[in-house]
C-alpha cells in the first residue's frame, strides 16, 4: 500500500504531512511513523501529521513525534498543516481546526501563517532562575548570558528533560534563550519525542515570548525570536491566546510503503 505524503517545514522544523480524510492511516502506525522520520533510512522529519476530516471544523490535526508516538500540540506543525490545507484547497484566507489541545484559528498570508495558540497555563518561576510554562506542550525556559551558539543544547537539554520533577510528568522541552534586545531574542530548543535539538519549535518560542511578557510585567508585546531555521514572531497579551507567525513551506511530495519502512 503506497501512501502519498507531503514534506513541509516551518523555519527548519520539518514534517511529513498525510491527507488522511479517506482514513487510509488507521490503527497503530507508530513504527512506520518513526521509520519514515528517520533521516538515513526514511523520508526524514521531526514528526508526522495527519490531516483528518472533522464534522465541526475545517479539519483535525493529529500530530506524532519522530519517535512515532502521538504527542502534544506542535506550533510549527500547526502552521505547516494550515498551509497544507490551503494548498489542498480546503481553506482560503482563514481557517478553524481542532488539535489535541483544542480549537485553533489561523490566518493565511502570502509568505506566512499566523496561528492562534492555546492560552498558556501553569507558569512557574523556578528556584534556580529557570521558568516553566505549558503552551500546548510543556516547556522549560532558561535565559543564558553566554553566546547561545556555544550551548550544549542536546547534553544539557536531555539531562533536564529526564530529571525530576519533569521525568515523572512525561518530560519537558527545554529552551535556551539569549537576549539580543528588549523584544528580540535567539532561541535554541531540545525537544522531547525528537530527543534532539530541532531547528525551530513553535510552542517553544511561544513559551519564551509569554515568559518574557510575564517577567517584564507588560500587558502585551510582540517578540522576534531567532531560531536556527529563521525568524518567528509571537504576539502575547495578558489572559489571551498568543499568535505565532512565520513561514510554512512545501518541500516535496512522494509516496511511501509502510511495509518497507518498519
Amino acid at each position: 500500500m503506497e501512501i502519498p505524503f507531503y514534506k513541509y517545514h516551518g523555519t527548519g522544523n520539518d514534517f511529513i504531512l498525510i491527507d488522511n480524510r479517506s482514513k487510509s492511516v488507521t490503527g497503530d502506525f507508530s513504527a512506520f511513523f518513526a521509520a519514515a522520520c528517520h533521516r538515513r533510512f526514511g523520508v526524514g522529519a521531526d514528526g508526522v501529521i495527519l490531516l483528518n476530516a472533522h464534522d465541526a471544523y475545517d479539519f483535525e490535526m493529529d500530530y506524532f513525534n519522530s519517535d512515532g508516538n502521538r504527542s502534544s500540540m506542535c506550533g510549527n506543525g500547526g502552521r505547516c498543516m494550515v498551509q497544507f490545507a490551503h494548498d489542498l484547497g480546503l481553506v482560503t484566507d482563514r481557517t478553524r481546526f481542532i488539535a489535541i489541545d483544542g480549537e485553533h484559528e489561523a490566518e493565511i498570508h502570502p509568505n506566512a501563517i499566523n496561528l492562534k495558540m492555546g492560552i498558556p497555563r501553569g507558569f512557574q518561576a523556578l528556584a534556580n532562575g529557570d521558568f516553566w510554562i505549558h503552551t500546548g506542550s510543556p516547556h522549560l525556559v532558561r535565559f543564558v548570558d553566554e553566546d547561545i551558539s556555544k550551548i550544549d543544547v542536546v547534553g544539557i537539554g536531555r539531562s533536564i528533560r529526564y530529571a525530576e520533577p519533569w521525568a515523572s510528568q512525561g518530560g519537558t522541552n527545554v529552551n535556551f534563550v539569549q537576549r539580543l534586545g528588549p523584544e528580540n531574542v535567539a532561541v535554541r530548543t531540545y525537544e522531547r519525542g525528537v530527543e534532539d535539538e530541532t531547528w525551530s519549535c513553535g510552542t517553544g518560542v511561544t513559551a519564551v515570548a509569554e515568559v518574557m511578557r510575564l517577567v517584564t510585567g507588560k500587558s502585551n508585546t510582540r517578540i522576534t525570536l531567532k531560531t536556527l531555521g529563521g525568524d518567528l514572531f509571537v504576539s502575547v497579551a495578558a489572559e489571551q491566546a498568543p499568535w505565532l507567525k512565520g513561514p510554512a513551506k512545501f518541500v516535496f511530495q512522494g509516496t511511501i510503503d509502510p511495509q518497507n519502512h518498519v
